[in-house]
C-alpha cells in the first residue's frame, strides 16, 4: 500500500543573474536534482515545477531606477509642485525605492495611510490604544494627532516605525512629507488634487472613486507600463509587485515567464517524457496569525502557469464522507468505502455538500503559497520547487 501523500523539494540552482538562460538552469538543475544519491526522484506525469518571480525578473534584466519612476510621474502628471499618494503598503522592501521615486518627482507630498494597519496587515499604531481612544476608523488622524496618540509605536517583528521611515526617506529626497490616516481615499482631496493609488488588490475601485471625485490620479500600476529611458517595465502591474534591488534601483514584476513556463515544460517533456506542469510564484496567500500580516504584496499569486494548473481542486471531504456515509465502518473496510467514493465522484464538485471544509481556492494559489513557504524569501537558495503527488487521492496507488 502506499504510503506518502504530496512531497515537495526545494531545488537548489546556481545563483541566477540578469541575462542568464533561466530555462536551462532550471531543467539541469532539476535533472541533477533528480539523480542526486541521498535525494533523487523519478518524474512522473502531473508533477509540478515552480519557479520564484524574483528569479525570473531578474533574469530577463527588469530593473528600473527611482530617476526613472520620477520621470515617469513628472510625464503623467505634468511636472506636480505637490502630490499626493493613497493607500501605500508599509514596507522597506516593497515601498521604500517606490516611494523614494514619488518624493523625487515633487515638492511636497501627502502620504495618507489606511489604519490600523495597511492593505497587507502591516500595523501603524497599537490596536489596544486605538480602541480606548477618542478616533474611530472612520475618523481623519493627523500627522500631529498621531505622534502624539501613537507615535511610539514599533512594528512587533521589524522594530520599526514606518512613518518616521518614510518621513526621512521622503526628505532625503528634498520633497517636505505630510502624514494623514484615512481609511476613506477621497480625503486626500482635501490637501491636494494630483494623487497616485498605491493600493494593490482594490486598485481599480480606488482609482475610479478618486477620478470621479475629481482627482489628477494615477494608480501604482500605470507608473512604468512602459519604458523610460531603457528602463525595465510591466505594461499589466507597473510598479505592483517590484522589489528593492539596490539603494537605487528595483526589480519589477517579471513580463515574459510564459515563455519560461513554456520552455521549460517542453524541455521535461522531451528529457523525461512526461507531462509535467510549470508555474512561477511570488507571494503566497496565506495570512500571519501573529503579526497579522496577510502576505500577498504581489498583484497575484502565480502571473504565469501552464494550461494543466487551470482551476479549483475538485476533492470531497474525508471526514465528512466518514462522519455521514459510513459512521459504522472501520480499518480497511472504511478506507476501501471512501476510496470508492473518491472514484466515483462527480467531475465537478462545486456546490455539493460532501466538498464542505476543502478550500475553495485556485489550485495556482494554493500551490504558489505551499511554494512560498517551501522557498522562503532568505537564504535557502531554492528559487525551484518541485512537487510531487498533488493531484494524487486516496484511491492512487
Amino acid at each position: 500500500m502506499r504510503t506518502v501523500g504530496t512531497v515537495v523539494r526545494g531545488i537548489r540552482t546556481p545563483i541566477i543573474k540578469e541575462n542568464d538562460k533561466l530555462d536551462d538552469i532550471v531543467v539541469d538543475s532539476l535533472i541533477k536534482a533528480s539523480e542526486s544519491t541521498d535525494y533523487g526522484f523519478k518524474f512522473k506525469d502531473r508533477d509540478v515545477v515552480a519557479i520564484t518571480e524574483a528569479v525570473v525578473g531578474i533574469s530577463e534584466g527588469n530593473y528600473a531606477t527611482i530617476d526613472d519612476i520620477a520621470t515617469d510621474i513628472k510625464n503623467k502628471l505634468n511636472n506636480p509642485s505637490e502630490l499626493g499618494i493613497v493607500f501605500p503598503i508599509l514596507s522597506r522592501n516593497r515601498f521604500s525605492l517606490i516611494l523614494k521615486g514619488i518624493a523625487k518627482s515633487t515638492k511636497k507630498l501627502y502620504v495618507l495611510l489606511s489604519f490600523p494597519s495597511d492593505e497587507v496587515g502591516n500595523g501603524i499604531l497599537d490596536e489596544e490604544k486605538f480602541e480606548n481612544s477618542s478616533f474611530d476608523l472612520g475618523s481623519i488622524i493627523t500627522e500631529e494627532e498621531y505622534t502624539k496618540y501613537f507615535g511610539d509605536f514599533l512594528h512587533p517583528f521589524t522594530g520599526i516605525n514606518m512613518i518616521d521611515f518614510y518621513r526621512e526617506l521622503i526628505k532625503e529626497q528634498g520633497c517636505e512629507p505630510v502624514f494623514i490616516l484615512s481609511n476613506k481615499a477621497t480625503d486626500i482631496l482635501e490637501y491636494t488634487n494630483n494623487v497616485i493609488n498605491c493600493d494593490i488588490h482594490t486598485r481599480y475601485k480606488t482609482k475610479e472613486m478618486l477620478k470621479k471625485a475629481g482627482a489628477n490620479v494615477i494608480g501604482l500600476f500605470e507608473i512604468l507600463n512602459s519604458p523610460v529611458n531603457g528602463s525595465g517595465y510591466n505594461e499589466k502591474y507597473g510598479l505592483l509587485g517590484s522589489n528593492k534591488s539596490t539603494e537605487e534601483r528595483l526589480k519589477l514584476f517579471p513580463r515574459d515567464g510564459q515563455k519560461i513556463v513554456d520552455s521549460v515544460q517542453k524541455r521535461l517533456k522531451e528529457i523525461t517524457g512526461k507531462n509535467i506542469e510549470v508555474m512561477v510564484y511570488g507571494d503566497g496567500a496565506f495570512k500571519d496569525p501573529v503579526g497579522k500580516i496577510w502576505e500577498l504584496a504581489d498583484p497575484v499569486v502565480s502571473p504565469f502557469y501552464t494550461s494543466g494548473l487551470e482551476g479549483t481542486p475538485n476533492e470531497i471531504k474525508l471526514k465528512f464522507v466518514s462522519d455521514n456515509k459510513f459512521p459504522d465502518l472501520k480499518g480497511d473496510e472504511l478506507k476501501e468505502a471512501i476510496k470508492e467514493e473518491i472514484r466515483k465522484k462527480d467531475a465537478n464538485l462545486k456546490g455539493k455538500m460532501i466538498t464542505q471544509g476543502t478550500t475553495p481556492r485556485r489550485l495556482t494559489d494554493l500551490i504558489g503559497s505551499l511554494c512560498d513557504l517551501t522557498s522562503g524569501s532568505g537564504d535557502k537558495g531554492t528559487p525551484v520547487v518541485f512537487i510531487q503527488g498533488y493531484f494524487d487521492n486516496l484511491s492512487d496507488e
